[in-house]
């Protein structure tokens, strides 16, 4: 009876409807995944790279593209700026042990990435088989050429030797380097020490070196202070004595002239006397006192009359 009851309240089943409603889904699941699996993004800074059958076939840029289902995979390659570093030993040219760590950044070149990717199979092997064991061999090369005191003063020109040798070793390569870095040095301990005593040393010898060189310009400038004084008072002096001797020229040829004047006037004067008998009175009337002789000598001069009065 339970039975019975049991299924006559089960409900009908249409069979061919149900079956129809599971095609329809499985179309649409088949659809979604053919669409899903035939679409496909390839990021900006990254190109695409097209296998078919697991041979690379294309390349492609940033973007949507399509493939064949199940024939095509897509393989990623970023073209950005990447960084590598490396940790290694080497020696100094004085054979100094010394660890460093170098970096180098690099860009795969866009339009050559396909063949990278052929020869080489992907960026990661690219650096492990490539960029590496080259980046390596330029550093313990350029290490090797200077001294340890020479590459912790100037790391430049390290650098600059370790990216000479690099650039000449990947010319062959799909790639550009961008610029070498020394991350990191490590020397022994005692040589440090040794560079920091020197180093000490050498900047108070400069000092030393400072000091003297102002005393010296100290010394300098009063010597020419000195100089300058001594110069100023002797053209002092001199500019008095060329002041007097001038003047005492000067007066000399005036008296010279004077005198030259007076024996000249002198001279004239006594032509005119002895020429002219009216000059003569004139000059003894001009020299007369106004007081008559007290004395007259006579005619022959042998008797002298005293004219005082008693």
């Amino acid at each position: 009876m339970l039975k019975n009851s049991l299924a006559s309240k089960t409900p009908d089943i249409d069979s061919p409807q149900v079956t129809k409603h599971l095609i329809k889904v499985a179309i649409a699941i088949v659809v979604i995944l053919g669409a899903w699996m035939t679409f496909y993004t390839i990021d900006e800074g990254h190109v695409g790279i097209v296998k078919r059958f697991g041979e690379a076939t294309t390349q492609v840029n940033p973007g949507l593209h399509t493939k064949v289902p199940l024939a095509d995979t897509i393989e990623e390659l970023e073209i950005r700026t990447r960084k590598n570093a490396e940790s290694l030993k080497a020696s100094t040219y004085e054979q100094m042990p010394v660890t460093a760590e170098v970096s180098v950044n690099w860009t795969v070149i866009r339009s050559e990435a396909f063949e990278l990717y052929k020869n080489y199979g992907g960026l990661d092997q690219f650096e492990n088989r490539i960029l590496d064991p080259r980046l390596r061999s330029a550093t313990k090369d350029a290490l090797a050429r200077f001294k340890a005191e020479q590459i912790v003063q100037n790391r430049g020109q390290v650098i600059q030797k370790i990216e000479e040798t690099l650039l000449s070793e990947m010319t062959e390569f799909p790639v550009k380097l961008d610029s070498v870095q020394i991350e990191n040095l490590v020397l022994p301990p005692k040589y440090l020490q040794s560079i920091e005593t020197k180093q000490t040393e050498k900047n108070l010898a400069a000092a030393e070196e400072h000091r003297l060189e102002r005393q010296k310009l100290e010394a300098q400038r009063e010597v020419n202070t000195a100089e300058a004084k001594r110069d100023a008072e002797k053209a002092r002096a001199d500019g008095s004595a060329y002041a007097i001797t001038t003047e005492a020229k000067a007066e000399a040829e005036a008296i010279k002239l004077k005198g030259l004047a007076e024996a000249e006037a002198i001279k004239k004067k006594a032509e005119a006397i002895k020429t002219s008998k009216v000059l003569v009175e004139y000059v003894k009337a001009q020299q007369w006192d106004g007081k008559l002789p007290t004395t007259v000598m006579g005619s022959d001069q042998g008797i002298l009359w005293n004219m005082k009065e008693k």
